[in-house]
């Protein structure tokens, strides 16, 4: 049996109630029996303008119907997703719409003068969609005719498992590489129509997961708080569709904890995805500052990828609905399912603890196996389904995903120690450690403490060139406005949890973003600052 999202799409239809919402925004509802109609649509009217099986289309989308609806229609029409992070400039824009070979670019109106001016440095690109406005560039056509207009039957084309969807990850380093994404082997990595809630194994074919569907009526409604354009928000996007659930997507340009609890009560939200502190801390600050104000009790899961996720903030939201579970979940754009970890309101779990498994080990720059209790540091590796590896770099390829005594892994790059139980403390990533007088510093290790201080509301610690030390340890800082800074007391906390040379030099208070919109930190920016502030360099 092979797996694909058109099949997938296609079956549900079938099953799921046609009057069920497949997508929310804000007051617009769209249904399953309209999404099912607008995504053949879109899909038999880019195959009428030319578009072929495999071409890339780049989605230049906030958050909204249109992403959720595009996105159908590639996985019907057997285009290629591409994702386009819409804080990027134009040079930025230009890289990853040309890097990818995009034949088609939809973006929202807003990015209209953006469009213009790249234009003409992309000259493969022929066809240009605007969702949103009447108004547009004379070279741009209306997204909602594609949509809105011409047959809506299904495509009736025999698909593949090796249909692909690409998801451009900027790292830490260097520029976006494009990961390529199988659909089996991205459906496989997840839960792959598993849910342990209901008592669902995980099905043997689609006819079996139709028949999940449909008999549990389909899943719940999801909001991805994060944006789209980012793994985190995609994937969970596809789970919910795929699933015959509802992906319920929130207005503001930035994340706003307000408008988040006034739709999980307005639409009985069931799940949320996050990014870790820098969502849940505003959300958990909003809902103790408005005691009683909105009814979570709708909700039954959050989940978090891509940093960790503090315990006292976890606590906390699980004052205001005790019946939720809380997951961290382990992964990254080159590979998902390292490992996860649940945290409910009977303590359960009270750190996140990820093991050692099947398909989860831990090499050394040797590629040898780290032994548990050993004390020493090693990357994690994950080997099962996972990527072809990155679109138009073998070299890139060749290192992210080793084959090590005949198995194939994912080894993106993040640091651990293994304990003596097999569990694994996950340190950060390689690239942005730290070598002060030769001690190797962890970022994350080093932020999770510092963030655990009530005057701190979020931290990023970063190294910056030193005479003495090599590199200096250096913590860039949020603060609680309500709380005089002090930074001698900051540092002698962490003093206390770390070891001396882990203990930042200096730790300095911005107001400058630490973190992209899908909540991961920005080093960038981070030593930018401090370099700036310390020595005067720009």
């Amino acid at each position: 049996m092979t797996w694909n999202y058109g099949d997938m799409l296609d079956g549900l239809a079938e099953v799921v109630s046609p009057d069920k919402p497949a997508l929310i925004h804000a007051d617009h509802i769209t249904t399953w029996r309209e999404f099912t109609h607008r995504t053949n649509r879109l899909a038999r009217n880019l195959g009428a303008r030319g578009i072929q099986i495999g071409d890339k289309i780049a989605f230049y989308l906030r958050n909204s119907p249109a992403y959720g609806e595009l996105l159908g229609a590639c996985f019907k029409g057997r285009f290629t997703h591409v994702n386009v992070n819409y804080r990027y400039i134009e040079d930025e824009l230009v890289y990853i719409v040309d890097n990818s070979d995009s034949t088609v670019v939809v973006f929202d109106a807003d990015f209209a003068d953006r469009i213009i001016a790249i234009k003409p440095r992309l000259p493969n690109v022929c066809l240009w969609l605007q969702v949103g406005s009447a108004t547009r560039p004379v070279f741009a056509e209306d997204f909602e005719l594609f949509a809105g207009e011409g047959d809506s039957a299904q495509l009736g084309i025999e698909r593949s498992a090796d249909d692909m969807l690409f998801l451009y990850t900027g790292g830490t380093t260097g520029m976006p590489k494009g990961v390529m994404w199988r659909h089996e082997d991205q459906w496989q990595a997840g839960a792959a129509g598993a849910n342990p809630a209901l008592g669902i194994p995980k099905p043997e074919s689609l006819p079996e997961h139709l028949a999940n569907v449909k008999r549990s009526g389909g899943g719940g409604r999801t909001v991805p708080c994060c944006s789209m354009m980012h793994g985190t928000g995609l994937f969970t996007a596809m789970g919910a569709l795929a699933a015959g659930g509802t992906v319920v997507t929130l207005t503001a340009l930035s994340f706003e904890p307000e408008e988040l609890f006034d739709t999980v009560q307005k639409h009985q939200v069931t799940g949320l995805a996050i990014v870790g502190d820098a969502f849940a801390k505003p959300m958990l600050r909003t809902l103790d500052e408005n005691l009683g104000r909105w009814n979570v009790r709708s909700l039954v899961s959050i989940v978090s990828s891509g940093v960790m996720w503090s315990p006292e903030v976890k606590r906390g939201l699980l004052r205001h609905n005790r019946n939720m579970t809380l997951t961290d979940s382990f992964g990254a754009s080159e590979a998902v399912g390292f490992g996860r970890s649940d945290t409910t309101a009977d303590g359960t779990t009270e750190i996140a603890k990820f093991k050692l498994g099947e398909n989860c080990k831990v090499f050394d720059e040797n590629f040898e196996e780290i032994p548990p209790g050993s004390g020493r540091t090693g990357f994690v590796a994950r080997s099962g389904a996972l990527p072809l590896g990155y679109f138009k770099d073998a070299e890139k390829t060749a290192k992210t995903f080793p084959t090590i005594w005949g198995v194939r892994y994912s080894i993106p790059g993040d640091y651990c120690l293994v304990e003596a139980d097999g569990t694994l403390t996950l340190l950060g990533r390689g690239s942005v450690c730290i070598n002060t007088a030769g001690e190797k510093v962890y970022p994350e290790e080093v932020e999770e403490v510092l963030k655990t201080h009530p005057m701190v509301q979020d931290a990023l610690v970063v190294g910056i060139a030193d005479d003495k030390w090599g590199q200096a340890v250096t913590g860039v800082v949020h603060v609680d406005p309500a709380i005089t800074f002090d930074e001698d007391v900051v540092r002698k906390h962490v003093r206390q949890h770390l070891a001396g040379y882990k203990t930042p030099k200096r730790i300095l208070v911005t107001s400058l973003p630490l973190r992209a919109s899908n909540g991961k930190a920005d080093y960038k920016t981070a030593k930018q600052f401090a370099e700036t502030t310390l020595t005067g360099r720009t």
